[in-house]
């Protein structure tokens, strides 16, 4: 059996060349090691309570059941807590001990959901008028989070965050649309701190209910070895096959990437083995990491899960979780159609071969001693679509689940250090999308108080002068902008915010509109200049970062194409679809998916010259539009490479 399915059984670890990649790509990884071991368990302690305090609540014991701001008050003060004890000021500072100020920020950071609890009866007699003492702590709150986020995520929405308070402050001096009345500090800071629409309102509520558990539940299922699971399922299906190790790069990232949400620590885990196979096989190194990054971002975009990001849509537009997942399973599967359709021309191009199929793991033997971990899955999707309960409740049920149903077997099973050990690094993933889902806070409360949403809906539909494919274009290009560097979810929740509504101004339904800004707000992460997905995918492969970069664009070409199509051709949602319109629109889009691949890799049954090329091109981007006579002239553009491919290559063979 292969390297891949021989390693040892239990936790999974990052070998140290992925932990040198983790840390340089992803900020979030940077914590502080503390050499005094008092202050080491008081760390690990706090990150146990964070997590057993969450599931507790997510229980429904009765004594934990409180008004939101006071649960988010106490989720932001844990995370703070946590955050400036883990992170220090500066990169090259000291990582062994917490820093006199950091002591300070830990006791204030402390003391915000104290002071909620206290002046919450002032809050709601007042009508949340917000008084001195109010705007002290509230001006400290705001400083806080956007220290924490710079030290975590970087400057990027720190600085993103201050533009937004300025222009709440000075809206009366800026130009045309963009102006508003503005608001004194006193104002600002007493409607984004002592109520529900700001640091506390709907970014840190997704963060403190559906993000926090769900990364508790990918971190418990990477310590019983779903990853392990993920990796030798993928390599027994298709590990074989020409271009193999390519084929299970893309298997594996999607499937732990739906769990993790993380598209750089989902290159690290998986890409650490599966980059070295595929350059190995013959594939480049810049193709090699593009592989492993398109197909680690495309995780995100793939249900159940989507790295949590089915249940923060399904909170933001007010619907049931089961239409977010029916509604994202195709554009998901057809991106990720995409990417193997690509792999396997490449392969076939360039006569790359698969792994000895004896050295394969069989998938037989991989059920057998891993395929219990797929029961609690099954158990959560039950719970979510058919049970009628909350999420949250869904979610800690599916967790106890998952510890129970890892004893069954011992390549699984997990003692009490184990699971301490998975809250543990629960709690500190979760600390970096919560800070910046508090950052993010800022940033929607400025919208809401100031309608610079809707200003900024109305400014890109009068660019676009009201044509939906020049509208589409600048919100793509505005949640590129606004999704670089940033975390999934808190991305996503910015473009949604600030994109979205310039498409349901145009008419598009809520769901088209937020699943296309969240699509290109996860495609950040790959397109240079910060494709940081990408750039992680090179340092383990040893390419070129921007090469790589490049790369994974044109690997996920489809994906960038499938937003729009789906904006043109709704039923590929499933929205409002019969059982022959919906197959009509996915054969076309699929037909649309193989000849984009046909034109950036120039090879379909046979290499092909320019001209196809150009053709390939045109008629994928006929099959954009659901009408009945552009299908068909997309068709034709096959037909015609075809008839063209084996006309001519029928004389070379005979040449």
């Amino acid at each position: 059996m292969s390297d891949i399915t021989n390693r040892a059984d239990g936790p999974e670890t990052i070998p140290s060349a992925g932990e040198e990649i983790l840390e340089k790509y992803e900020k979030e990884s940077r914590t502080r090691s503390f050499s005094n071991k008092i202050i080491s368990n008081l760390v690990y302690a706090l990150c146990l309570v964070f997590s057993i305090y969450h599931l507790a609540y997510a229980s429904g014991i009765r004594v934990l059941q409180m008004v939101n701001i006071k649960h988010h008050a106490i989720h932001v003060g844990m995370v703070l807590v946590l955050a400036f004890a883990l992170y220090p000021a500066l990169k090259k500072m000291d990582r062994k001990h917490i820093s006199w100020w950091d002591w300070i920020f830990l006791l204030l950071s402390a003391a915000m959901p104290v002071y909620v609890f206290i002046r919450y009866p002032v809050f709601i007699s007042t009508g949340f008028k917000g008084e001195t003492i109010d705007i002290v702590m509230g001006t400290i709150l705001v400083f806080l989070v956007m220290e924490a986020s710079r030290r975590i995520s970087g400057p990027a929405l720190s600085i993103l965050s201050i533009i937004f308070l300025v222009y709440a402050l000075y809206g009366r001096s800026f130009p045309g649309i963009f102006r508003h009345r503005g608001y004194n500090w006193h104002r600002v800071i007493t409607y984004l701190t002592t109520d529900i629409y700001g640091i506390y309102g709907t970014s840190v509520k997704v963060s403190a209910t559906y993000i926090v558990l769900f990364i508790l539940f990918g971190d418990i299922m990477n310590k019983c070895g779903m990853g392990q699971f993920f990796n030798d399922i993928a390599n027994a299906l298709a590990g074989h096959t020409k271009g193999g190790p390519a084929k299970v790069a893309v298997l594996a990232s999607g499937f732990l990437g739906s769990i993790n949400g993380s598209a750089v620590a989902n290159v690290v885990t998986t890409g650490t083995f599966t980059i070295p196979l595929m350059k190995k096989t013959g594939y480049t190194k810049e193709f090699a990491g593009a592989v492993e990054a398109t197909a680690s971002v495309g995780g995100q975009l793939l249900p159940p899960i989507m790295g949590a990001a089915a249940f923060v849509m399904a909170e933001t537009l007010g619907v049931k979780y089961g239409v977010i997942i029916k509604a994202a399973v195709i554009p998901a599967l057809i991106y990720y159609l995409g990417i193997i359709i690509q792999v396997q021309m490449r392969a076939t191009k360039d006569g790359l071969h698969g792994l000895p199929k004896d050295q394969m793991p069989k998938v037989g033997q991989v059920m057998k001693e891993r395929g219990h971990l797929l029961i609690p899955i099954i158990f959560l999707l039950y719970m979510l679509i058919f049970s009628g309960k909350t999420v949250l409740f869904s979610a800690f049920w599916t967790i106890i689940v998952t510890i129970v149903i890892a004893e069954l077997r011992p390549v699984s099973r997990m003692n009490l250090k184990d699971i301490c050990d998975a809250l543990v690094s629960g709690a500190k993933s979760t600390v970096s999308v919560a800070v910046a889902c508090a950052c993010v806070g800022i940033i929607v409360g400025v919208c809401g108080q100031t309608g610079f949403a809707l200003n900024v809906a109305h400014a890109i539909i009068a660019i676009g002068r009201s044509s939906l494919f020049l509208t589409l274009l600048f919100t793509m290009v505005t949640c590129m902008i606004l999704g670089m560097g940033l975390p999934s979810i808190p991305s996503y929740l910015i473009t949604a915010t600030i994109a979205a509504p310039a498409l349901v101004e145009l008419g598009q339904p809520a769901i088209v509109a937020h699943m296309f800004c969240f699509y290109f707000a996860m495609f950040a992460n790959l397109t240079p200049p910060v494709a940081l997905a990408a750039f992680a995918a090179a340092g383990l492969s040893g390419g070129s970062p921007m090469k790589t970069g490049w790369q994974s664009v044109k690997l996920a070409l489809a994906g960038f194409i499938v937003p729009f199509m789906f904006v043109y051709n709704p039923q590929l949602l499933l929205e409002n679809v019969t059982l022959f319109s919906g197959i009509q629109v996915v054969i076309t889009s699929c037909i649309g998916v193989l000849l984009i691949a046909a034109a950036v890799e120039g090879y379909l049954n046979g290499r092909l010259n320019i001209l196809l090329r150009l053709i390939a091109a045109v008629g994928a981007f006929l099959l954009i539009d659901s009408r009945l006579y552009t299908d068909i002239a997309g068709i034709v553009c096959l037909a015609v490479i075809l008839g063209f491919e084996t006309l001519f290559g029928k004389k070379k063979k005979t040449a």
